[in-house]
Formats: structure tokens, sequence, C-alpha cells
């Protein structure tokens, strides 16, 4: 979340920063400061009330001495209703505090300057592209050639748990496999940390990330146990240093983790969600980044390279898109997405996103660092797919098979499968 002293300083550029996220309303930036304004005041109230008493206080023991306990006792009955009234007082200062923390939870991050403004994917900005995208007409989307080999199976997916959950046969599962060992090891050689991380979390960590209260219904959840099923990696790794002081020498810290992930993203019909385009289920390796935040935009660069280089080994066409304000989410400041070029679909598919939220996750879960010997700052945290594994899979498919049906293996990969054709 935003800290209150910046929206106060930056109360403009805040509110027209909700409009430029696509919040209907940007009422609520005059909202929290009157109330952090009440709360204030009430803190002020208290602390007179409380100086007040501690100067009764010693007027009692000066009594005492001096023999006048009537006297005494008269201040005493005075000071025990300063108590009562301060302990209802704080219970107050407690309801404004907590009203003024929602409120704030409910504030988007501010979007970097050189982020551009748009509220629809034609505003996104091309920032880069790679490879020639292949359009021979006879390459087939790769829902065909999994169905012609049984390479993926949807019905008995939908059986056993329902639609969007479908089972990976032979070579594919090999193929999942090979890309997630693959992924791993490069973010290894890279000074990435690997980690194995809960698949569920609770209310604390989907706060800490920004899933609530912006995406609740996008999450599964485990009632009985008041979990929450993991949407990426991100939400269990970012909050591994929660509530937190790291030293300076710590950073940057660079995490890498293997997870599935579960969303129960609605789909509409048609080739959007068609084959393995959209599921509820699906595998990703993640990055994540905990850094200084003069290191922060760097950092981002760095982490969207390092997902460009993967797609560039497995030689996918892609490009790169700077994401506007209204496509970039509630919680980011900066975001990259990467997008496959898919020849059997003649379309791009998302297969990463790499995003900077500067001290936004970090207030909200209280991670810090020591700079120096005394200063205590928040740091920034940033995150990346590298990659996501379905659509890199479907683009496998359709971009190495070949006329006759066969499905080539990719050079990085044929250590991990053995083999040249799936």
């Amino acid at each position: 979340m935003l800290d209150i002293q910046f929206i106060k300083e930056n109360k403009e550029a805040v509110k027209q920063g909700m409009l430029n996220k696509g919040e209907k309303s940007n009422s609520l930036v005059d909202e929290v400061i009157e109330k952090d304004e009440q709360w204030r005041t009430l803190v002020q109230k208290v602390d007179e009330i409380r100086t007040e008493s501690n100067a009764k206080a010693k007027q009692i023991g000066a009594l005492m001495g001096q023999g006048k306990k009537e006297e005494a006792q008269a201040i005493i009955a005075e000071t025990s209703q300063i108590k009562e009234d301060v302990k209802e007082l704080e219970e107050e200062l407690k309801v404004l505090a907590e009203e003024r923390e929602n409120m704030l939870l409910k504030i988007p991050n501010v979007a970097h300057p050189s982020v551009p403004v748009g509220s629809k994917e034609e505003d996104n900005e091309t920032f880069d592209t790679w490879g020639e995208p292949n359009k021979e007409e006879w390459r087939k989307p790769h829902w065909e050639i999994t169905e012609r080999y049984g390479w993926v199976d949807f019905e008995r997916g939908v059986k056993v748990t329902g639609a969007g959950f479908p089972f990976y046969v032979g070579p594919v599962a090999q193929l999942q496999r090979a890309l997630i060992n693959y992924f791993i090891n490069e973010a290894g050689n890279a000074g990435y940390t690997e980690l194995q991380a809960p698949y569920f979390v609770n209310e604390d960590s989907a706060r800490g990330t920004g899933q609530i209260p912006d995406k609740e219904d996008m999450m599964y959840v485990i009632p009985r146990d008041e979990f929450f099923a993991i949407p990426t990696a991100e939400v269990p790794v970012t909050n591994f240093h929660r509530d937190e002081i790291l030293s300076e020498s710590e950073l940057p810290v660079k995490y890498v983790c293997y997870t599935p992930c579960w969303r129960r993203e609605a789909g509409s019909y048609g080739k959007d969600v068609r084959g393995l385009n959209r599921l509820h289920q699906f595998d990703k390796v993640e990055l994540v980044k905990i850094v200084k935040p003069e290191t922060s935009y760097e950092e981002l660069e760095s982490l969207r390279e390092h997902s460009e280089k993967l797609l560039q080994a497995l030689e996918l066409p892609y490009r790169t898109l700077l994401m506007c304000t209204g496509d970039m989410g509630f919680t980011q400041s900066k975001k990259y997405d990467l997008e496959v070029w898919s020849p059997g679909q003649q379309r791009w598919l998302e297969v990463s996103s790499c995003s900077n939220f500067e001290s936004f996750q970090a207030r909200r879960m209280q991670l810090r660092y020591r700079k120096g010997e005394k200063k205590i700052e928040m740091t920034h945290t940033l995150n990346g797919s590298a990659l996501a594994l379905p659509r890199v899979v479907s683009a496998i498919l359709e971009a190495y098979q070949e006329e006759n049906g066969k499905v080539r293996v990719p050079e990085v990969l044929k250590g991990f499968i053995g083999r040249d054709y799936l």
C-alpha cells in the first residue's frame, strides 16, 4: 500500500493515478486523508490527557508527603476517571486506525512516469520484438496436435476435477518437466536461490502481496482452514521475509520457485480459452527479487532480460509490451508482458509478466532493511514469470511441428528429454 504521508503530499497525483488505473472513483483519497487527520487529532488529545494525568500523579505524591490526604484522594478519584476516559479514547483510536488501514489497502499503486496512460490493449507499447513469426498455413493449433497423439487429456480432467484441470500424458508431461528443470537451472546460473514453497497461504500472506482486497474472486479458497490456494509463487515467496528487517548487505535477495498455480479465472468461449490457452491449474517458474529502492528499476530490466533470454534459447519469436496504466494491475508501478508467437493460432500469447511494485507490497508486509547503522527503510519487491508453462508448451508444439506431423524437441531441452522428437 501507499504511505499515508506520500498520499497527503501527492494527493492529486494519487487521485489521477487511481483514474489512470481504471478506478471509477478517486474519492477514497480524500476520505483516507480525512480519516488520518481524525486519528492524529485524537492521538494528540490522548497525549495531552496523559500528560495531564502524569502531572496529577506527581501532585498526589507531593500532597501525600505533606499529609494532605483528602486533597490527594480527590485527585486520585479524578485520575481514575481520566484513565477510564483514556481507555475509551484508545478504543476509538484503534477503530480509526483500522478504518484508515482498510482504506489504504484499497488505493492502487501509482504508476511510474515511464508507463503509458491508457485503458485498453491498444494503449500498451511494444518495447521490443525478437524472431520472425512463422505464418505457414499448414501449421496446426496445439489442441489438434495433442488430440492426435493423446498427449493432453481434457475429458478425463473434467471427470476427475472439472474444466481447466487437464492431464498431461507421456511426451508433453516430459516436456513440462524438462522446461521446469531448464528454467530453474538457468535461474540458478543467474544467482537466484531456489525455494520450494507452500501451495496454500493464509490471509495475511494474500494481503501482503495485494491479492486481497483486490483479487479475492480469482483465488480458490479452503474455508475450513482459512487458506487460499496460491495463484502464483509470488505470494508465498515474497512473504518469506514478511515482518523482517534485512541487512543492507543481504540485498538484493533473489529467489526462484516452481509451483502449480490455481486461478478461478472466468473464461470466454472460443480460441482465447481453447486447449492450453487458459486453465484453472497450471505450472509456473517464478522469480522474486527484494532490493534496495535505488536499484529497483535496474533490477526490473534485468528481470525482463532473463525471461526474454529463455524464449530466445527456445527459439520462440516473442514481443515485449510495456503495459499501460489500465492494463497493468492494482499493485504494480511498472510492468512488462512477454508474449510468444503462436504459429498454429496466428496470434500472440502472454507467457510472462515482469513487475516492479516499489514499496507497495513491502509496506503491507513490513518488509524492511537496515540502511547503514540505524536507518530503517522499506525494500522494493519485484517478480516475473520465467516462465508460465501452458502457453510455452503450446508454442513449442506449434513452432516445432513438421508437415509430417512429428514434433521436434528444442535443442536446449534435448539433454532433459533424451531424444530429438516428442
